[in-house]
């Protein structure tokens, strides 16, 4: 039975290979740790094991790991769709948010952000696929909230965020990520940051571009849940 380090050593080897491929610096490429459903038991063996940076979808949840990990130095961030009413605990406790997609929601992130914090890191989520299912701006419309975010108090806009539809298929998998890469190079504004790439296309991601890789099932098993 592997153990959540062995499952991070097997990922890291994965984005080098993939880094290497494409002749990019694997340091530049950032492993996010997707421990939603997972106990924060499992967040202290990944923290052992060298992970620092932890990715949550469910606020409730997320705030309860927190309180539990308070002794360890560790970088929150938040990934899932964003209700109105759980912005100001998301500003009051993330590094990051991953999945801006309205401004709105920005807007408030941007107000309820605490002086004492440094900027909130934001990352707009477009829906590269046009799933109705999935959250994101459209990318006809991502040149103007993006424009608008990047003018807001509090917040620190670094790029775009993406989940494309599922598929096995490498050149489909490549033709998405690509598509947020070009996207996010139209706009024109100071960005470092591809939030792409999960367990199963993170290979793909990393070859057009992705600085931030966030992985999941394959860091801490298949999730739970009934288990939130």
């Amino acid at each position: 039975m592997s153990t959540i380090a062995d499952n991070i050593g097997l990922v890291s080897q994965r984005i080098r290979a993939a880094a290497d491929a494409v002749q990019r610096d694997a340091s530049s490429i950032h492993l996010l740790a997707v421990s939603k459903t997972k106990p924060a038991l499992a967040v202290r063996e990944a923290y052992a094991a060298g992970m620092r940076d932890f990715g949550e979808n469910y606020l409730q949840e997320a705030l309860g790991k927190q309180a539990e990990l308070t002794d360890l130095p560790l970088s929150w961030h938040f990934i899932g769709p964003i209700q109105s009413n759980k912005t100001r605990a998301i500003a009051e406790n993330f590094a990051w948010v991953h999945s801006v997609d309205r401004l709105k929601i920005a807007q408030r992130l941007s107000e309820q952000r605490p002086a004492n914090l440094p900027p909130l890191n934001i990352c707009i989520q477009v829906n590269v696929s046009g799933e109705a299912s999935k959250s994101g701006c459209t990318p006809a419309d991502l040149p103007a909230l993006a424009n608008a975010i990047s003018a807001l108090p509090r917040l620190k806009l670094r790029g775009l965020m993406a989940i494309p539809e599922p598929t096995e298929d490498r050149a489909a998998q490549d033709a998405a990520f690509a598509t947020v890469r070009e996207l996010q190079a139209r706009l024109n504004l100071p960005l470092d940051t591809l939030s792409m790439g999960m367990s199963h296309d993170l290979e793909s991601a990393i070859a057009q571009g992705a600085t931030w890789v966030r992985i999941g099932t394959a860091l801490f098993g298949a999730r739970d849940y009934g288990q939130p």
